[in-house]
């Protein structure tokens, strides 16, 4: 009876130790996986074997200057727009234009229906002709009187009637002749032309509908004004003067264009920490109101290493290079590339020094470009 306990502290024992041994299992197997037991490849690491140089076409790591560009993105946009709408309370008749056409300054644009108009002109044109006709009748009785108080046959009253029925016959031939200016006027508007030359980017009537006085009809912008318009950091923005000369590359085109900078509106956005510029476009049919652009800004000169894109030897996502030592011995060699500075050729960010010879893969072999000409 009293060593009925030792089977039972046995049994526990033996249960301790196979938790232990499966908890060590299992470290060992999550070791095993994440590749603690497996040798791995330090950030400068330098492979130097046996193998010789044998005279392969090499290229020399040059170190360059290149000018520092920061970029800016904004939208093209015209400085000279154009809402075009009717005077008028008429109902359109025709639309001469399209959206995308281009139009001239003088061009006629839209047709209101004018009949109202012309029936009111020629209604004051009658108008004229009777009072030029109620003037001409007072004229020739001022004149009769005239003639009758020389000859002591008339009045002082008869002749202050005379001239007082002459003068308001020509009061109303004035205003009869002003309302026949006024109505050809209003006739005039019902054709609308074109204030300047641009191009139409919108049209927003049709024919049938209902001008109203005010309400915009069509939309044009003079294509010579285009801008680019585009918020840039603060502290590029300060440095930045008017007449600047840059360059603008339009994504969609994949296209650079000169740009001056024309204005740089005296306020900062607080949120964003950045100022509106605008640089003048060059005119070109291949630009449209409303294109993305990007500002390309100078900030200085930088230095950095190039490197042949025929040295590179890719292994998944790792570049390597062979560099010939001056012992003759190649030596494979991890490094850290960057971005394409000229055709052919990539920025080296790490793993390499200036003056280092490095083996050419390609089956041809890119000659060394001289330092002067890299960009």
């Amino acid at each position: 009876m009293k060593t009925a306990w030792i089977p039972k502290l046995i049994s526990n024992s033996t249960r301790v130790l196979a938790m232990v041994a499966g908890l060590v299992l299992m470290v060992l197997t999550i070791a095993w996986l994440s590749g603690m037991f497996e040798s791995k490849i330090a950030p400068d690491w330098n492979a130097r074997g046996d193998q010789q140089y044998a005279g392969e076409p090499t290229d020399v790591v040059h170190e360059i200057r290149k000018q520092a560009i920061e970029e800016a993105v904004g939208t093209l946009k015209a400085s000279s727009r154009t809402v075009v709408s009717s005077k008028l309370l008429a109902t359109i008749d025709e639309i001469r234009v399209t959206a995308g056409e281009q139009v001239v300054e003088g061009q006629e644009l839209i047709q209101l229906e004018s009949k109202e108009f012309q029936s009111r002109l020629d209604q004051a044109k009658q108008s004229l002709e009777a009072a030029i006709a109620r003037r001409a009748q007072a004229e020739k009785q001022f004149e009769r009187v005239e003639s009758l108080k020389k000859q002591n046959a008339a009045s002082p009253s008869d002749q202050d009637l005379a001239l007082r029925d002459l003068q308001v016959a020509e009061a109303e031939e004035s205003r009869a002749r002003q309302a026949v200016s006024e109505s050809a006027v209003q006739l005039s508007y019902t054709k609308i032309i074109a204030s300047k030359s641009g191009r139409i980017v919108d049209r927003l009537a049709e024919p049938g509908d209902v001008a109203k006085p005010g309400e915009p009809l069509l939309v044009l912008y003079d294509e010579t004004s285009l801008r680019l318009e585009t918020p840039v950091q603060e502290s590029l923005a300060v440095k930045m003067h008017l007449g600047d000369e840059m360059k603008v590359y339009v994504d969609a085109l994949d296209q650079e264009f000169p740009v001056t900078i024309d204005e740089i509106v005296p306020q900062a956005d607080a949120p964003s920490r950045s100022f509106l510029v605008k640089a003048n476009l060059p005119k070109s049919n291949q630009l449209y109101e409303g294109m993305f652009g990007r500002l390309r800004i100078p900030t200085g000169q930088r230095r950095h290493l190039c490197l042949a894109d025929d040295a590179i030897v890719r292994m998944g996502q790792l570049d390597f290079v062979d560099v010939v030592l001056a012992d003759g011995v190649v030596e494979r060699r991890l490094i850290k590339s960057g971005q394409m500075g000229m055709p052919g050729r990539h920025e080296v960010l790490s793993g390499l020094k200036a003056g280092e010879r490095v083996i050419l893969h390609a089956e041809s072999a890119v000659p060394t470009p001289d330092e002067t000409n890299i960009e």
